[in-house]
């Protein structure tokens, strides 16, 4: 089985690869060795690691995006600024590679005022906007650093970042909290405390700690306080970001169960949401960018 070229989504924890035919993925890799976990001479080792079975001696192409553009990673990716199209030129080419392989990886994106970044959700944008023409509203991005980000006329227009996700799990598994936080969900419990950073977000640091209390005072199962603890930080996001969300049409890109939880929590607000596959939006945006690599020799 050899592929046309390979798609790789490179981040800070996991690398993630993909044989392509054409837009149709035929087989998949995947690693922990995301950026963190490589030196900075071993990033072609680590890709070759998953891909050797897929490749003989004609070159293909290796199109990549995420933390792997970074000034840290395989080679720097300089950002492009906003206003932009989200995969904006030809990717950058990384030099002096294995012979068997033509590596490119895609820039990310950057906003001057307020000061903010974006590595591999310019991917998945794109690839979005590739399968949903004239589409015109606020992208969500929800992870570890969840992005909303303004997109009109097929550009992203500006962004912001929450660091929601790197939050909950620093509270989950560092602070008191993490006595009083177990695996599970209580639906009613996320809703009921969305609702409430929602409207008084000035409060989260208190209704955090009541996590901790009621599970002293009243024995609050663990699971219910997971979902409370979500809910608290996703609600206080979306004050936050209510000027960008707020009478927009929505799309969601991410994990199926994270996005679905963005979803419960937007809809009260007569929030129009869609979904949006994070893998399937992803091969998208490097399939536009490997597209693109074809104008280089």
């Amino acid at each position: 089985m050899k592929p046309e070229w390979i798609a790789a989504d490179w981040g800070t924890s996991h690398l993630r690869v993909w044989a392509m035919e054409g837009s149709t993925p035929i087989d998949h890799a995947q690693s922990d060795m995301g950026m963190a976990r490589v030196s900075k001479g071993g990033f072609e080792d680590a890709l070759l690691a998953l891909i050797e079975g897929w490749l003989d001696n004609a070159p293909v192409d290796v199109v990549a995006c995420g933390m792997v553009g970074a000034r840290q990673g395989w080679v720097e990716a300089p950002y492009a600024a906003v206003p932009t199209t989200p995969v904006q030129g030809v990717p950058i080419r990384v030099p002096a590679t294995d012979p068997r392989v033509r590596a490119f990886v895609v820039p990310g994106l950057k906003q001057v005022a307020p000061p903010d970044v974006m590595r591999g959700e310019e991917t998945q944008i794109a690839g979005f906007l590739d399968t949903h023409p004239n589409w015109d509203g606020v992208i969500c991005l929800p992870g570890t650093h969840t992005k909303w980000v303004q997109v009109s006329a097929n550009e992203v227009v500006s962004f912001r970042t929450f660091m929601t996700g790197e939050l909950f799990d620093l509270l989950r598994g560092q602070s008191v909290l993490r006595h009083s936080v177990s695996e599970g969900w209580d639906e009613a419990a996320f809703s009921e405390a969305v609702e409430d950073t929602l409207s008084k977000p000035e409060q989260l640091a208190a209704r955090l700690f009541s996590l901790r209390a009621a599970d002293l005072l009243h024995g609050q199962d663990g699971s219910t306080a997971r979902a409370r603890l979500s809910g608290l930080l996703i609600g206080a996001e979306l004050a936050a970001s209510r000027p960008y969300w707020l009478g927009q049409q929505i799309a969601i890109i991410g994990a199926e169960g994270l996005s679905a939880a963005y979803a419960k929590a937007l809809q009260p607000q007569g929030a129009f949401v869609e979904m949006a596959d994070a893998t399937t939006s992803t091969l998208a945006g490097l399939n536009k960018a490997r597209n693109m690599t074809r104008e280089t020799v």
